[in-house]
């Protein structure tokens, strides 16, 4: 959680490199010297799998939208569930000839086409959140997000640390590769058992209701591990209602999961700092259309994972309040 003066100096460091601009592609651009500050007339399209309104991606849209308007350019959000849908948005956005398209892929090889065809019109992809093993082979110039492997299995860590030995692991879209490796790397290190329980995120008034009944069939459940805030409230109410006396935690912030966290309702939430998801790929986009920079070395960026508990909750609830975690 303390890796906020790093991030700083990465950022400031890029910024100081990415002053100058052009009108063209990277793959054509002039020469840094001769371009404008700022980044001109650039666009870059951010296509993910969470609408805006999600309190987890409305975290991220305010990183892009803060790094578009620190460089100059333009920066659209657009967000979808269905893959389908999405890469859509991915090919409206290589026929509109942008200058940079960033995607989540939490089924990428839904998106593989349409990412090839942006790749193909030599549009530079970046992206973020889900999908990094695929990253690399379908062309884009880096991802940023964290490793849900290792991010699970610190959770598994920490709930063992808390005692559970059998966790409930609530998976609220199906198919979407990240939430199955969350699951999987917590199973790996908790040492105990883990049973995924699927829900429809879409009806949060379900999810309550399924958790509850599992909780009350399984009394040997005493860890619920949800992997998105909504849901954790969600589960929070479950273990109310049930009366089970079993430890929750979650993947990502809003303020309702660090209020909860500060009352001691949800043990720890695994922070993968979105907002970073969406300011630092523009970041890099602008920095490639400029300067033809590129940033990982063949590797991912990583944001997380960090931990908020107890510990540091209130420092980060007055960041959540204007946004930005």
């Amino acid at each position: 959680m303390r890796r906020t003066p790093i991030v700083l100096a990465l950022v400031g460091a890029l910024v100081m490199t990415g002053c100058s601009s052009g009108g063209e592609s990277a793959q054509s651009a002039p020469p840094a010297s001769s371009a404008a500050a700022g980044g001109g007339d650039a666009s870059f399209a951010v296509i993910t799998h969470g609408a805006a309104g999600d309190s987890f991606w409305d975290v991220v849209k305010n990183g892009a939208e803060a790094a578009g308007r620190q460089y100059g350019v333009q920066v659209t959000y657009q967000g979808d569930g269905d893959p389908a849908k999405q890469s859509q948005l991915i090919d409206q956005a290589v026929s509109g000839k942008v200058d940079g398209i960033v995607v989540s892929m939490a089924n990428p090889d839904a998106l593989k086409e349409a990412v090839g065809k942006a790749v193909a019109a030599k549009i530079p992809v970046v992206t973020i959140n889900s999908g990094a093993e695929s990253s690399k082979a379908f062309g884009a110039i880096t991802h940023v997000g964290q490793s849900e492997d290792v991010a699970g299995r610190g959770a598994g860590e920490q709930l063992k640390a808390a005692g559970v030995t059998k966790l409930v692991c609530v998976v609220h879209e199906a198919g979407n590769v990240g939430l199955d490796q969350r699951c999987g790397g917590a199973e790996e290190t908790l040492g105990g058992t883990v049973e995924r329980l699927q829900v429809d995120i879409g009806n949060l008034a379900d999810v309550t209701s399924k958790v509850t009944a599992k909780l009350q069939s399984d009394q040997q459940v005493n860890g619920v591990l949800a992997l998105n805030p909504a849901i954790a409230i969600a589960a929070r109410d479950a273990i109310g209602d049930s009366g089970s006396q079993a430890r929750l935690a979650t993947f990502d912030l809003s303020a309702d999961v660090v209020d909860a966290i500060k009352a001691d309702e949800i043990l720890f939430a695994v922070d993968q700092q979105q907002y970073l998801q969406g300011f630092l790929p523009i970041t890099f986009l602008n920095l490639y259309r400029t300067n033809l920079n590129t940033v990982g070395g063949g590797l991912p960026v990583n944001t997380g994972p960090g931990f908020v508990t107890k510990d540091n909750a209130e420092q980060v609830a007055k960041l959540a309040e204007v946004g930005t975690r």
